[in-house]
């Protein structure tokens, strides 16, 4: 299966449940897994940022990383999230992870450090040249203070040949379009946003990396496939379902608000690792009531 196979369509950044003490739950860990296999996931992206990635460490990412790749066993292509914002630290954690039965890595763009354009290329371009799999970019400036330019992530799919794709979360629809338009043959566009999802894949990405799927991975699935396909009208009647749910996810931080959702379905429990902290009551009121609005058909 080609790459492009692996990565059309609808990928989760799946969460990490923990325990009241806020150790890793590994019982619901299996059990979100089936959850999202069951219900038209194309891939599981792990270690994302709604995977917590920050505040997991060492030997327990390892550990993660060991026990989805187990719990899936090849039926879902996997991502690995590997990033952050000392590049040599980064490829010492290339090599220093096992990596098998993973397809490839998501490294998000450097955070805090507020590099130039320049700065960025090289890290990417460094990165390319250490990578064991095939490496996917994350431009999220809302979290790392700096935007991958177009002509930046341009400039990477055109030099760096292990960079296959862009998960894209700028939320500048302009220069989306200029990525697309310019981008070099076979190099994907992935919506990093949910909401901007069905306009992305209209002006020609390849589907989503989402926080909402994993509360309601059949819905979203089902509203990306129809995009793809190019029934617009499907599309626009299933995406305007979670436009509500989807501004909760972010109101007060992600994942605490997919974490309320899926506390609600009983499939985790509503905990984080500090700093993330659960929603506000007012906020999880809002979540219970919307969720009596959508429908059993988007989240069987």
């Amino acid at each position: 299966m080609s790459l492009r196979q692996k990565f059309t369509g609808t990928g989760i950044a799946i969460v990490t449940p923990f325990n009241q003490d806020r150790t890793i739950d590994w019982k619901n860990y299996a059990k979100l897994v089936e959850f999202w296999i069951a219900n038209g996931t194309d891939y599981l992206v792990v270690l994302g940022t709604t995977g917590e990635s920050a505040t997991v460490h060492g030997e327990e990412k390892q550990e993660l990383f060991s026990f989805i790749q187990s719990a899936v066993n090849g039926r879902l292509p996997l991502v690995a999230g590997i990033g952050g914002n000392d590049t040599l630290e980064v490829i010492s954690h290339f090599k220093k992870y096992d990596l098998t039965g993973y397809d490839a890595i998501l490294s998000v763009s450097p955070y805090y450090n507020k590099p130039n354009q320049e700065g960025l290329f090289q890290h990417y371009k460094m990165l390319d040249a250490a990578t064991p799999l095939p490496l996917m970019i994350y431009n999220v400036p809302g979290r790392t203070g700096q935007n991958l330019t177009a002509d930046t992530q341009l400039r990477i799919a055109r030099e760096c040949p292990n960079v296959f794709a862009t998960k894209e979360a700028s939320g500048n629809l302009e220069q989306v379009m200029q990525v697309i338009k310019y981008k070099p043959e076979g190099f994907m566009v992935i919506s990093g946003d949910d909401a901007l999802t069905l306009p992305m894949i209209a002006l020609g990405a390849d589907g989503v990396t989402s926080v909402l799927a994993n509360a309601y991975p059949k819905g979203f699935s089902d509203m990306v496939r129809a995009c793809l396909a190019g029934d617009y009208a499907e599309a626009r009647r299933q995406h305007y379902r979670f436009t509500d749910i989807i501004s909760t996810l972010f109101a007060e931080g992600s994942p605490a608000g997919v974490k309320a959702y899926l506390s609600e379905m009983g499939l985790c429990e509503n905990i984080s690792r500090m700093p993330v902290w659960p929603v506000s009551e007012s906020l999880h009121t809002r979540i219970r009531e919307l969720m009596t609005t959508v429908d059993s058909a988007v989240v069987a």
